[in-house]
């Protein structure tokens, strides 16, 4: 029988690291921690240089650390070697390369499906960063079409010709749902899908057959124009087509797109909504870390509601 966590946490930076290990001090007992990259601290490693200073604090604020992480000012690799022996020490589940595809509550137990497993959980913790954005094309985009090109759903109506860029799960996502209402067609550069789950590949082969939205495999994309106000794409077969929008799923997903699949409401600026104990409307499920502040956050931000979060969990049962 699958195992049910008392605690699956999404992120591992210092708000997931956090939450993992006050977590298991505080007395859970089956604990897994999933990252999409293929280490912990993601963004300290990519975007810090060697020997960067990493703070404590952020641009001078002062705050007291309230769980059991004793953590300092330091360096870059200080700081990973710390994380590195905190999560060491810890009996906690870890599952790296994955990317979460969804986070679904049924009956009071949340579902929670990755690019590579699906795990069962008592509660989750949302512990993503901000810094990810949407990856773009090499070509040059016109600004003049910056309303008709869009890298989520915001901006989609209905009765639309739509070109869908990408051939992940997002991709097909998007382009089965916006058939319902809409003449739609998938550009990817391989001649195969190599990167759908069972369910995504079933059903755009599916909609291709019933002619709901067409494949458009095998080519690139040339180059954007501005034809009167409209899309032009222009194909490497040398021929062209005009789309009153075009959308760009090539990876890179957008904190937005993530929190609506994990089911997560947002306010009208397009905010995560949670209350005083980083806790969303969906009972059990938590935000922490950046994706729960409305400017930059520090370190001991995210670790302090880890450990609130954890506390609030416990003091829930």
């Amino acid at each position: 029988m699958q195992q049910i966590y008392d605690l699956v946490i999404i992120g591992g930076g210092p708000g997931g690291i956090g939450a993992a290990v006050e977590a298991k001090v505080l007395g859970l007992k089956h604990i897994m921690m999933i990252e999409k990259g293929d280490n912990h601290s993601q963004t300290i490693r990519k975007f810090y240089k060697d020997n960067k200073r990493v703070d404590k604090n952020y641009k001078g604020q002062e705050i007291e650390l309230k769980g059991s992480i004793d953590f300092r000012d330091g360096t870059k690799e200080s700081t990973l070697n710390y994380f590195d022996s905190l999560l060491d020490s810890g009996e906690i589940d870890s599952a790296f390369n994955s990317e979460v595809e969804s986070i679904i509550k049924e009956n009071n137990e949340f579902r929670i499906v990755t690019t590579k497993a699906g795990y069962r959980a008592k509660n989750v913790i949302v512990a993503i960063g901000t810094m990810g954005k949407p990856n773009k094309p090499d070509y040059t985009l016109p600004l003049s079409l910056k309303e008709r090109i869009n890298f989520n759903l915001d901006k989609c109506s209905q009765n639309e010709k739509l070109l869908i860029v990408g051939g992940g799960n997002s991709a097909i996502e998007y382009a089965i749902e916006l058939s319902k209402t809409n003449n739609v067609t998938v550009n990817y550069r391989r001649d195969t899908f190599s990167r759908l789950n069972d369910i995504n590949l079933k059903m755009i082969q599916e909609f291709n057959g019933q002619e709901k939205l067409r494949l458009r495999l095998g080519m690139d994309i040339v180059s954007v124009e501005n034809e009167n106000g409209l899309v032009k794409v222009n194909f490497t077969d040398g021929y062209y087509t005009i789309y009153d929008r075009v959308v760009y799923a090539i990876g890179g997903t957008t904190p937005v797109d993530f929190l609506r699949k994990c089911g997560i409401s947002l306010d009208s600026e397009g905010k995560p909504e949670f209350d005083e104990n980083y806790e969303t409307k969906t009972k059990g499920l938590y935000l922490a870390g950046d994706i729960a502040v409305k400017s930059g956050g520090s370190i001991a931000i995210a670790l302090n509601h880890a450990y609130s979060i954890v506390s609030h969990i416990l003091n829930s049962k």
